[in-house]
């Protein structure tokens, strides 16, 4: 799924958020949305999800345009930072509660659901886990189940929110490999945000570097650090 924004505004009061960014992600890409707070990296990765929606501009997922499409007709998968799993549920129900909640026409059967709770377990690396609940889990553990529980209904783009700041350094090195070698295994078009320029020149195709609403520069980390487009991309990786 290719995405195309185009020159997207989005304003809350007198704060502007976004001043007209465009981008376009090609076909399964992993793109890396990268700046400090407030510089309207996540109001952009929630208007791409139709979380929020912009005040002018377009989003375009291959050749349709979605601007005023709800999220849940999206076909999004969207992983929060603080992993938003539902305590009084083990690692398993956690994983199926979206396709348990399909309309009864459209849900798989129960052993449908469970053959992909399985196959999302073995992906995730946590095969053993599904009897498990969140309290009996660690950090990187949790996010694991998050990402598995994102991909449960084959989404056709996968959105992350700083997936990994809650995490310690080790685990969050451990996790980002872990979600590459995903990201390549189901081939699917994923954008994350973040504001570590090392977490995402490891782990993305191309950066977009946003300041301040705007979009300083988008393109490989190789580029970005051999050939900074302006004076805060320069300071900001220093």
């Amino acid at each position: 799924m290719s995405i195309r924004i185009e020159n997207i505004a989005k304003s809350f009061s007198a704060f502007r958020a976004l001043g007209g960014v465009t981008l376009h992600i090609g076909e399964g890409e992993f793109v890396a949305l990268l700046g400090p707070s407030g510089s309207g990296k996540t109001t952009l990765l929630r208007i791409i999800a139709g979380l929020e929606f912009p005040d002018d501009g377009r989003i375009i997922f291959s050749g349709k345009d979605v601007t005023d499409t709800p999220a849940a007709q999206r076909g999004i998968g969207f992983v929060f930072q603080h992993y938003a799993l539902f305590g009084h549920m083990n690692v398993a129900r956690n994983i199926a509660f979206g396709l348990d909640i399909m309309k009864r026409r459209e849900r798989p059967s129960k052993e449908a659901i469970a053959s992909r709770v399985e196959e999302l377990l073995r992906l995730v690396r946590l095969k053993d886990y599904g009897s498990r609940y969140p309290s009996q889990l660690s950090g990187g553990q949790r996010q694991r189940v998050a990402l598995a529980r994102a991909l449960a209904r084959n989404p056709r783009i996968l959105l992350l929110d700083e997936p990994f700041g809650a995490l310690d350094a080790k685990v969050r090195r451990e996790l980002r490999d872990a979600l590459r070698i995903i990201h390549n295994e189901v081939g699917l078009t994923s954008i994350f945000v973040t504001h570590d320029h090392e977490e995402a020149f490891a782990l993305a195709d191309r950066v977009a570097i946003l300041n301040s609403g705007k979009v300083e520069q988008f393109a490989a980390p190789t580029v970005t650090i051999a050939t900074p487009k302006s004076d805060f991309v320069r300071s900001f990786l220093e």
